[in-house]
Formats: C-alpha cells, structure tokens, sequence
C-alpha cells in the first residue's frame, strides 16, 4: 500500500512536470496556460489508459462477479488516490495560469473561482476520495472486484474528451479530426459510463440466474441507491456532450434571402423546419434516463 501511494506521488506529478517541460521546450511559442493545460490533460489521459487496461485485466480474470479476486482491484485504488490530489491541484493551477494577467498571486478570489467552475469535478473528486476509497478498500471486504474492474473501464472515454479539450484550446474545432473525435468521445462515454452499469446488473443476473429486470430487487437497495448516485452526473454531463455535438454538426445558417437577377428583388427563403436544439437535449437525456430505469 504505502509503496503504492509513493509510487503514485511520484507519477502523476512528475509526468505533469516532465510534460509541461518538454512542451515549452518545443513549442516556445505557446503560453504558459497552454503548456499547463495541455500537459495536465496529457497526465489525465495516461492515468485513464492505465485505469482502463487495469479494468480489462480484472474483469478477464474474473469469471465469478461475487467472489473471484485480482490483486490490481486493490493495487491500483492506491495508485489512484495521488493522482485525486495532483488532479485536483493541476485543475486550479489551470485556473490561475488562466487568470494571471489579472492576478499575478495565488488569491481567495481566484480560488473561489476555481470552485465555482470546477465544483461538479470537484465534488466529484472528493467523493472518490473519501465514498468511493474507503468502499472499495475497506467497506466491500473481499467481494466485487469484477466491478471495481467496471468501474475503472468507465476512463475510456477521458482520452477523448481530454484530446477535445487540446484541440479548442489550439483552435482546431473545424477540423475533420475535432469531429470524429466528438463522435469517440459521444460512443465511449455512452458505453463505459452509463450503460456500464446495466451491464453490471446483467453480469450480476447471469452469476445468479436471473434476469435483467429482476436483479435490482436481489440486491440490496444500498447498491442501488450507490449506482443512482454514481450514474446521475454522468447522465448531465452526456447531455452537455449532446448539446456542444449538435451545435458542432448542425449546418451553418443559412441566408434569408438571395440575390435574383439584376433590378429584381431579393426573395425570401423560408428556413428549414427544426427542433431548437435548446429542446432536443434535455429530451435525449429525459429518454435515455427513463430507458435505463428500465434496464437496472
């Protein structure tokens, strides 16, 4: 355990150092903020990869759900908990790279900002830390490392979403690449972040014998209400994913009139019928959460 936690003190933040390093030293021409914010997605990334090839390795080797064992479903929880902390300092540092011109010290006022941006990823950091950790180290006692295993294949999507974060930040949102990575980042995080979980009840059914619908009430309802809560924020932020793709695909707008022949008047060209976008999301996610109810 304490080998773990040194080995992850030393990670995390010296990758982030090594990164931020080697960028300046390439790219001389980017700011601070750019260095900073570019390698802290880089170190987000890599932490993901690991996450997610320790996910696959569990849940391979695990072929009962309840009971089989995989020394990296405890291992790497450790190796986790550094990189919470480094995350959760990288993320202000961003924050007051952002806002140096401003403010060149470290002040209440730039940290009170960073909360208030930052407070969901906060929040959600800080229930990994002190919820989700002392479960998964502790609480569960010997069983569920198959979804300790699940849990951590749920970091598929970061990459994605942490190369999104790069290209806006290097201009790039017209670019075919900036497109086909919304579209990987809009399938994995449905995938590993919210259908993961009725995959978790149908594992579950098929170890006990029974059916999607009926394993919800064979657990016990702690279980349920831990996955309501896990589930929920991720749902709000696949909707704020919805909501930046169909504005990304949505067709530039189009003209209101167009010019006709010489000494003729312009006409007017009535616009397409649509559904605000505005509408559309809240009612994707309103049917996605009523269909996985349904599910689990």
């Amino acid at each position: 355990m304490l080998l773990t936690l040194a080995l992850g003190s030393l990670f995390f933040p010296g990758l982030f150092a090594l990164c931020t390093w080697g960028l300046r030293r390439a790219r001389p021409a980017w700011s601070d903020s750019d260095c900073v914010m570019i390698s802290t997605r880089l170190v987000s990334s890599v932490q993901a990869v690991l996450a997610t090839g320790s996910g696959i390795v569990i849940i391979r080797s695990c072929s009962d759900v309840i009971t089989d064992r995989h020394w990296l479903a405890r291992e790497y929880v450790w190796f986790l908990i550094p990189y919470m902390i480094y995350d959760s300092y990288a993320m202000y540092l961003c924050e007051w790279y952002r806002t140096r011109d401003r403010n060149h010290r470290h002040s209440l006022t730039t940290f009170r900002s960073f909360l208030s941006k930052n407070r969901l990823m906060v929040a959600h950091h800080a229930v990994i830390l002190f919820a989700l950790v002392p479960v998964a180290q502790r609480l569960r006692g010997d069983l569920g490392d198959f979804f300790v295993g699940c849990i951590f294949m749920a970091e598929l999507s970061t990459p994605f979403v942490s190369l999104g974060r790069v290209l806006i930040q290097l201009k790039q949102q017209h670019t075919l690449l900036f497109k086909a990575n919304g579209i990987l980042t809009l399938t994995t995080f449905l995938s590993c972040r919210i259908l993961l979980f009725p995959f978790m009840y149908w594992s579950y059914g098929q170890q006990q014998g029974l059916s999607l619908l009926q394993v919800p009430s064979s657990i016990p309802f702690y279980c349920n209400v831990a996955n309501a809560f896990l589930i929920a924020p991720q749902i709000y932020w696949f909707s704020l994913l919805c909501k930046k793709a169909t504005r990304l695909f949505d067709p530039p707008p189009r003209q209101k009139g167009q010019l006709g022949a010489p000494g003729s008047q312009a006409v007017r060209v009535p616009p397409p019928l649509s559904i605000p976008t505005d509408q559309i999301v809240p009612w994707v996610a309103s049917a996605l959460w009523v269909l996985i109810s349904r599910w689990v």
